[in-house]
């Protein structure tokens, strides 16, 4: 029997790796236990293994909701109850005696809001008297080093500091709940009745990410290309001498009937007018001047920044670069916190940068330009604790390693974060943008030109200071003769013309890149004037978490469907979203959703204020989703089937409440070791048997 220490201070880390971390700076001997770690000082690491309790499955509020039914919706739970975890059982039960035996708790769950609430609902539901709940205290970590988790320790905070974090995860789930339970049980039994035999799944984000994705497919498929013209002026310094640089016609407003609703010119025979009118005639320059002006380097990566360029330079997927980011942080300890939505760092981490720095030295021996490149005593603005809350930027970490044990993935990714931090110590890129206006037979042409003055911060990407000219920005001059420096008043001369004859392109296919910066930024595809004003550019569809497994649920469920590189919708994808009600399947509920959970976060809005309204409109939707066109389906049956993929097993649905094999249920999606609840996807009704839970499992809990 272990002597008892009269003080014990219990730490409760996220996941088994973080709390060794934990334990490896705390005090010699270590005893370790069956699901915690004693160690010389009395203290003791112990840790959840993801979430170890789940929302409970509709039966559990009433055996009836076993059938999926339509007359049983809405569903919406008067108190709401959680359940331990089949699989993670065990652990719960080491913790229920740990936080017993504690004179003070730290909670050390990851810094987010998921990590946040995923050890208060444990506390809370643990029954832990309200006095220890108060005293206990908050343990940031967001680098896996010794050193900077012994930081972390001298810098613990009242955990109810974090409170807010923990009401708006809170929410989010409740809210996901609702409304992934009732509208995929209205969709799915409307599906059956048209002869779709799998689950239809409908969730406030994955649903709205789909409708993205089907509407640009149909853009596409009715896009019908126009041709339109550009007048391009040849200008010559005098008539005898050559070519100098081209200019663009600028229509004027009277030939507005000859122009689309982007300004381009649809009349061959007005741009050839104009052509003949300006051959061979003076060009004056009315006006000419040279705007010097700088860009600063980029910040340093959040995970949907570096998702969307892995994307683009290597072709990884979101899910890929979160598992390899995971990888990288938990695994090797070689980057910190990876599921961060913040690209700000502390003021004090500046004062680690040699560390780093030369941490980036030793394990990347190719960076040796970049880093030579780089001046320690720049500052870049990235260094700013007004922007840093629970988490930093996505950067390295201290270590030293060799890089030969990573894979290909987590190479490419450590080599653009080390890039990326080491660009806050480069200058910005400087630059001239020189504008040209001339007047030709009364026809108004322009020029413009940016030219590269010094490389800056581009110097280090790759390509280097050529990149950096390609990159410049728009010329309008179309060629690669530099413009020269010029005065209003001069006279030139315009030589012979171009026409150029464009054709109208339909926009891109969506691809890993794009659909992430479109949920990103989702305020480009609300539809809804009023809201696009109020929603900021960060605001966007799901989390920095869950956005890779919203996205991979999409395929999983065959839904979505890759050609390449390009994304397209499936027929059962499309039909999907043409069958639902339009509000379900564009971004502007959700979006102002998820505005409001950050107004939670940010103590700027209650519980309550966001979860009664949506539950009104909860009632309007599952109405709706009821009288779902089953039209849409016909034909869809047997490919339905077929393409059910994920485990499900759509000949077997019953209208049954079934869950996922080891106890798992849809639409919890499991990343590293934590079991994050995507939004809208949890409960949506795999039809694998399992044994069902008792009902005394469950524990109500309080909003």
């Amino acid at each position: 029997m272990v002597e008892l220490h009269r003080f014990m201070r219990l730490f409760i880390a996220e996941k088994p790796s973080l709390g060794r971390a934990i334990a490896d700076v705390l005090p010699k001997p270590h005893q370790k236990g069956d699901g915690f770690v004693r160690c010389g000082n009395g203290d003791v690491v112990s840790w959840c293994i993801g979430h170890l309790l789940e929302q409970a499955e509709p039966d559990a509020y009433n055996p009836l909701f076993k059938q999926w039914r339509l007359d049983h919706l809405p569903i919406v739970p008067e108190q709401w109850l959680l359940q331990p975890k089949t699989q993670t059982r065990k652990q719960l039960t080491v913790l229920r005696g740990l936080v017993k035996e504690a004179s003070e708790l730290v909670h050390a769950g990851d810094p987010d809001r998921e990590g946040q609430l995923l050890v208060d609902e444990v506390v809370s539901y643990l029954k832990v008297p309200a006095s220890k709940r108060q005293a206990m205290q908050r343990l940031l970590i967001s680098d896996l080093n010794p050193e900077a988790v012994k930081r972390a320790l001298g810098q613990l905070r009242p955990n109810r500091d974090f409170a807010a974090l923990s009401i708006s995860a809170l929410a989010r789930s409740r809210a996901d709940w609702l409304y992934g339970i009732n509208l995929t049980r209205a969709s799915t039994v409307r599906g059956r009745q048209g002869g779709v035999q799998q689950v239809l799944s409908v969730g406030r984000v994955q649903t709205p990410v789909l409708g993205l994705v089907v509407r640009r497919d149909q853009e596409i498929r009715d896009f019908v290309t126009r041709p339109f013209y550009e007048v391009r002026a040849a200008i010559h310094m005098s008539a005898e001498q050559p070519l100098a640089f081209y200019a663009v016609w600028q229509p004027s407003e009277a030939c507005a009937a000859h122009q689309d609703e982007d300004g381009r010119v649809l009349n061959p025979k007005l741009a050839q007018n104009v052509a003949s009118r300006i051959r061979q005639q003076p060009a004056q320059v009315t006006e000419a001047s040279d705007r010097n002006g700088q860009q600063a380097a980029p910040l340093p990566y959040n995970l949907s920044a570096l998702q969307i360029d892995a994307a683009k330079a290597f072709g990884l997927s979101a899910q890929q670069v979160l598992d390899a980011c995971q990888s990288l942080y938990e695994k090797h300890q070689l980057i910190t916190y990876p599921r961060s939505d913040c690209r700000y760092l502390p003021e004090d981490h500046f004062e680690r940068r040699q560390a780093v720095y030369s941490a980036i030295g030793h394990n990347l021996p190719d960076f040796s330009s970049v880093l030579q490149g780089a001046d320690l005593s720049l500052r870049s603005k990235c260094w700013n604790n007004s922007k840093v809350e629970a988490h930093h930027a996505i950067i390295p970490t201290e270590k030293r390693a060799s890089l030969a044990s990573l894979g290909l993935a987590e190479k490419q990714l450590y080599g653009m974060l080390a890039r990326q931090y080491l660009l806050q110590f480069y200058p910005p890129f400087r630059y001239c943008d020189r504008r040209i206006e001339l007047l030709i037979a009364g026809g108004r042409f322009v020029a413009s030109q940016r030219q590269p003055l010094e490389a800056g911060w581009k110097a280090a990407m790759p390509g280097g200071l050529r990149q950096a000219e390609q990159d410049s920005g728009e010329d309008s001059n179309n060629s690669r003769l530099p413009l020269p420096k010029l005065q209003a008043g001069q006279t030139l001369w315009s030589g012979e013309p171009l026409v150029d004859e464009k054709h109208t392109q339909p926009p891109a296919h969506f691809t890993d890149a794009t659909l992430l910066a479109a949920m990103t930024g989702i305020g480009r595809f609300v539809q809804d004037n009023s809201l696009r004003k109020i929603l900021r550019d960060t605001d966007g569809l799901g989390t920095e978490a869950t956005r890779a497994s919203i996205i991979e649920l999409l395929f999983k469920r065959r839904f979505l469907q890759r050609q390449g590189k390009a994304i397209h919708a499936t027929a059962l994808g499309a039909a999907l979203i043409n069958a639902l009600p339009t509000s379900t399947t564009v971004p502007d509920m959700t979006a102002h959703w998820e505005r409001q959970l950050a107004d939670i976060s940010e103590r700027q809005l209650g519980y309550d204020g966001f979860m009664q309204p949506l539950q009104q409109q909860l009632q309007q939707l599952v109405a709706e989703a009821c009288r779902l066109d089953i039209s849409r389906f016909a034909g869809l049956g047997a490919s339905a089937t077929s393409g059910a993929g994920g485990g499900e097993n759509a000949g077997k649905f019953k209208g049954r409440s079934t869950r996922k094999s080891g106890g798992g249920r849809s639409g919890f999606k499991r990343s590293g070791n934590k079991t994050a609840v995507a939004e809208g996807e949890t409960a949506t009704g795999d039809t694998t048997k399992a044994a069902p839970r008792r009902r005394r499992q469950s524990r109500k809990t309080s909003g």
